[in-house]
């Protein structure tokens, strides 16, 4: 009994583990700009949204400017400039 509710445990938590690691995913929603190969711009309000796609974005449709669309994408770091030690953190 204390194994299976042990394995069960082990099992909950390596499935958490696993669906936290994938990033977050939004939406925006407006017309059509600007449609290029590597990107789509669309207007959200007063902004205008400049999203990167590649070969493997799934567009169900005809995506041309005036459009009306929905996109969901994730965030992405492309690079990260660390410029200081953290406060509070110890120097070796």
């Amino acid at each position: 009994m204390r194994l299976s509710a042990t394995l069960a445990g082990i099992a909950l938590f390596a499935a958490s583990t696993a669906f936290a690691a994938a990033p977050k995913s939004y939406q925006v929603t407006g017309p059509v700009l600007e449609v290029k190969d590597d990107i789509v711009v669309v207007q959200k309000g007063k902004d205008k949204w400049e999203i990167a796609k590649d070969k493997d974005v799934k567009i169900t449709g005809d995506l041309k400017v005036g459009s009306k669309v929905t996109v969901m994408y994730t965030m992405k770091a492309v690079t990260i400039d660390v410029k200081g030690d953290a406060k509070g953190a110890k120097k070796k």
